[in-house]
């Protein structure tokens, strides 16, 4: 939907913008369908090498848009609830490369969006928090799973119990996050990121992600196997040609994703 979600594209990074500035892009029925319209159009196209959720100086997103939710019935509630999980895993299964460059507040729905990601960066003055209990409820769009997987059960477990807001750093300490930069510099760290994966092999880099993301929860044993198939599909690329001339007449290789 246009004025919800706006998209930007530069050699190969597409940028998702949440732009709803007067309530803290808080999701609404209308974002969350702007958003999934967006993440749809990214996973069916090769030529995306990274794609960056970014939110704007004061959010990346307050979570649940409270308003919208107090007039829902139950079963209004039931289904929406079914749509953010959707979208939410919808994100967690993009093929390349995921980053949520986090400015401001991350709280409830919004951390949730960012943990559906491969990476998160935050500025200096950012929180981020699973607060659902605090209003009587509990993560439901994947806190309670995803948080745990990242950062340890007991810790996942203290900050959903206490709904406690973690500040940037608190948040690096913790696990939560990869980086913490100056308020401002948030997305241009994300870019920078992206631009080193994008210069990469493309199905390389998707065969790695699908690698590791399918053999988080499983045994060693089965997870290796994940990774001697995925590694068994890059040896046909034409990509994989292209790095080994490269690398014997001592040049950059120029990867098309073939």
């Amino acid at each position: 939907m246009a004025g919800l979600v706006e998209r930007r594209e530069a050699n190969g990074v597409v940028t998702l913008v949440l732009t709803r500035p007067e309530a803290m892009n808080a999701l609404n029925s209308a974002l969350l369908r702007a958003l999934d319209d967006e993440v749809e159009a990214v996973c069916v196209r090769a030529d995306v090498r990274a794609l960056i959720l970014a939110g704007n100086e004061r959010a990346f997103s307050a979570g649940a848009d409270l308003k919208e939710r107090a007039g829902m019935t139950q079963e209004q509630t039931r289904a929406f609830l079914r749509g953010i999980r959707g979208i939410m895993d919808k994100v967690e299964r993009v093929p390349c490369p995921t980053l949520a460059a986090i400015e401001g507040v991350a709280f409830g729905g919004g951390l949730e969006l960012a943990l559906a990601c491969d990476m998160r960066v935050l500025g200096k003055n950012a929180k981020a928090g699973l607060t659902e209990v605090s209003l009587g409820i509990i993560p439901g769009a994947g806190g309670t799973q995803r948080l745990p997987r990242l950062i340890g059960v007991a810790r996942a477990k203290e900050l959903i119990f206490t709904a406690r807001r973690l500040t940037a750093d608190e948040a690096l300490a913790w696990g939560l996050c990869t980086h913490v930069v100056d308020a401002g510099a948030v997305l241009a760290t994300c870019e920078r990121i992206a631009a080193e994966i994008a210069k990469n092999a493309p199905i390389a880099v998707v065969a790695a992600k699908a690698a590791i993301d399918g053999g988080v929860g499983t045994g060693i044993s089965e997870g290796m196997l994940l990774e001697q198939r995925a590694y068994e599909l890059t040896l046909g690329t034409e990509d994989r040609r292209e790095a080994l001339a490269a690398f014997a007449e001592k040049r950059p290789p120029v990867f098309h994703g073939r």
